[in-house]
């Protein structure tokens, strides 16, 4: 198996979340991905073309982690992968993003 292929399954939890936020649209959250897509424009690891993208087709992607920011923005419970300048956090504790997670599993 490849290292993409791992990274993503590690994180399938984060991405099933963030598909189903930008499927099943909510405000606040929205507002959440608006506030966090802004900070990603400005960062100089921001990857436009998709050179970096973990799954192709995704851009614009975090050239850090491969992630689509489309779908990473949208995660409450994933947070920047810039671990020198992290310019947003998860809004859920680790404990909530357990909680979410069990909700997620039972739902499919």
């Amino acid at each position: 198996m490849s290292l993409s292929l791992i990274k993503i399954w590690k994180n399938k939890d984060k991405i099933y979340e963030g598909i189903k936020n930008s499927i099943f649209k909510q405000e606040h959250i929205e507002e959440i991905a608006a506030e966090r897509l802004a900070l990603c424009k400005k960062c100089p690891n921001i990857d436009l073309n998709g050179t970096k993208c973990e799954v192709l087709g995704t851009k614009p992607c975090c050239g850090l982690c491969g992630c689509s920011l489309s779908l990473k923005t949208r995660s409450l419970s994933s947070e920047c992968a810039d671990s020198d300048n992290i310019r947003w956090k998860a809004v859920l504790t680790e404990q909530e993003d357990d909680q979410l997670n069990n909700h997620l599993n039972s739902n499919q």
